[in-house]
């Protein structure tokens, strides 16, 4: 990794060596499916992502889903049944209204691949509310012109440029039988052949990758051409299940296919939820639940595959990340989620080119519309816009620069290399808590006994060299602070807020702890910082 000195900074009296920060957590941000963009407030949400939380790409579900009416094989009827066309036609009215409001933030799409229009699918509505369709095709041929005529068109409306910067996700989670695919692992390898192969036919410089599996594994499940759930006993079973060699799915197997069959990789893509279900002999299912650094472990272990592989270029996109792949998992909405994931990017911020939270908004519906305001939704926002704790905290590391100055087991100290602006974000992730992650709660009410942990972390660091009365800003969220699901519950939990109601959670949604500090007349900037348990802190030049 590239490292200099920075002439003129000392940190706590030592000259400080600066290292390359990725901004890994804003360089892709999840949502549910292609339609939701067509809602004013999912595009909303999405522009304040863009311009507070800094995201450049967004990826979804759902691009080739029958309410986009992409690929047409009759008329659409009327007042009488569809008649069928010679020929299928490809339409992208509601695709170009997505796709450009995403361009016209600053933001590019981070192309997902999916799922089966119905005239083309072998099995139909099997996934979702919406009834995603979620199979190998019934003519490959098609789907290739398909997938052939959308990035042609891509190209002619945004042009080749911009396309090149793209990244071609081919499907979604397809180890997941029957639920995101109902076919065979070799099926999943040649719709992943022909797509990529008809990708680089059209221009060698568009970038295709997968498998977009889901979640390491411990076990052999996933060894043939379907999940095998016999032998999964031994994890369901396992006393200490972070002794277990947890080991990617379909990684090392689509790189071999890959590479004895000429097929481009251009980047690998993964998701790396910190969990598992794994079924017991009797049939039972047990939720596991890793341990906090399970993330940092299993991209170290991404990067060691990818370095000694035929491809150790590629680039490595986890497109789905978050602390429970549940989207009613209360602990999504809480303060905790939010230290959680400001412990984990820093840690892992070297190990991937992207790492993409699950989601940006509650507006996502794969269960239907949520069950209340704070539901467990995925969302840094709930429906009405509410600033989650988690949107905070991906607004303090989006203030960071790109190189860190000192690299702390509690937060990091960073300046921007362009403008020498010196910003740090900091945590009190309590040391009880050891080597325990969060998540898995049903109930708002079942997350708060982790308010209980602590105690207050004080965090003391002077700089040195700095310009002489330069004012920082000090913010912060803790349980008193920017921390609406508390505010929520204290109300009684209400399930359908008034107006009056909404407004007064806004207000304490975004009624941060805040403070200012100056630097000295010699230059130095002197931080001595109480941290409740819970808190993320963000130090950042002064605005206005």
């Amino acid at each position: 990794m590239d490292t200099h000195t920075t002439p003129g900074l000392t940190i706590d009296g030592e000259a400080t060596t600066a290292v390359p920060l990725r901004h890994i957590w804003n360089e892709c941000v999840g949502a549910g499916r292609a339609n939701e963009a067509l809602r004013a407030d999912w595009q909303a949400h999405f522009r304040e992502a863009v311009t507070r939380l800094g995201a450049r790409f967004v990826r979804f579900h759902g691009l080739f889903h029958d309410d986009m009416f992409v690929y047409r094989a009759n008329d659409g009827g009327g007042f009488g049944p569809p008649v069928p066309l010679d020929t299928p036609v490809h339409t992208f009215s509601y695709v170009d209204k997505v796709f450009d409001f995403i361009l016209d933030t600053g933001a590019r799409p981070f192309v997902e691949l999916g799922f089966m229009p119905r005239e083309l699918a072998t099995e139909t509505e099997t996934l979702f509310w919406w009834k995603a369709h979620c199979s190998p095709p019934n003519d490959m041929a098609r789907w290739v012109e398909l997938v052939t005529a959308t990035v042609t068109h891509w190209i002619e409306r945004y042009g080749l440029d911009e396309v090149r910067q793209w990244r071609f996700e081919v499907w979604n989670e397809p180890n997941l039988v029957p639920h995101f695919w109902t076919g065979t692992r070799t099926q999943y390898f040649e719709l992943y052949e022909a797509t990529a192969l008809a990708i680089k036919e059209i221009d060698q410089e568009l970038k295709v990758g997968g498998p977009s599996t889901s979640v390491f594994v411990p076990d052999d499940r996933y060894r043939g051409e379907w999940e095998d759930r016999s032998v999964e006993h031994a994890t369901a079973e396992a006393e200490d299940v972070d002794a277990l060699d947890w080991r990617p799915v379909w990684i090392e197997e689509l790189i071999d296919w890959c590479a004895t069959r000429d097929v481009p990789i251009d980047f690998l893509s993964t998701h790396l939820y910190p969990t598992d279900v794994a079924f017991g002999a009797n049939g039972e299912m047990r939720h596991i639940r890793r341990h906090v650094d399970a993330t940092y472990d299993d991209l170290v272990a991404l990067r060691k595959l990818i370095a000694g592989s035929p491809f150790p270029d590629a680039e490595l996109h986890i497109t789905e990340w978050s602390s429970s792949p549940s989207s009613r998992d209360a602990i999504h909405d809480t303060l905790f989620a939010a230290t959680y994931i400001t412990r984990a990017y820093l840690r892992c911020a070297a190990l991937a080119d992207s790492v993409s939270y699950w989601t940006f908004t509650d507006v996502f519906e794969e269960g239907g519309a949520g069950v209340g305001p704070f539901h467990g939704g995925f969302g840094t926002v709930n429906e009405q816009g509410l600033h989650k704790p988690t949107f905070h905290a991906f607004e303090m590391l989006s203030r960071l620069g790109d190189t860190v100055l000192a690299a702390l087991p509690y937060g990091t100290i960073t300046q921007d290399s362009a403008t020498r602006e010196v910003s740090a974000v900091f945590f009190n992730y309590p040391d009880e808590m050891g080597r325990q992650g969060v998540g898995s709660e049903l109930t708002y009410a079942a997350t708060r006994g982790l308010a209980d942990r602590g105690p207050v972390r004080r965090v003391r660091h002077t700089v040195e060299g700095l310009t002489p009365g330069a004012v920082f800003a000090v913010e912060s969220i803790d349980w008193d602070h920017g921390n609406v699901a508390e505010v929520w519950h204290r109300m009684g939990e209400p399930l359908n807020l008034t107006r009056e109601q909404t407004a007064e959670l806004r207000a304490t949604a975004d009624a941060l702890r805040s403070a200012t500090v100056t630097v000295s007349g010699d230059g130095v900037l002197d931080l001595d910082l109480e941290l409740p348990a819970w808190s993320v802190l963000s130090v950042a030049p002064a605005r206005g």
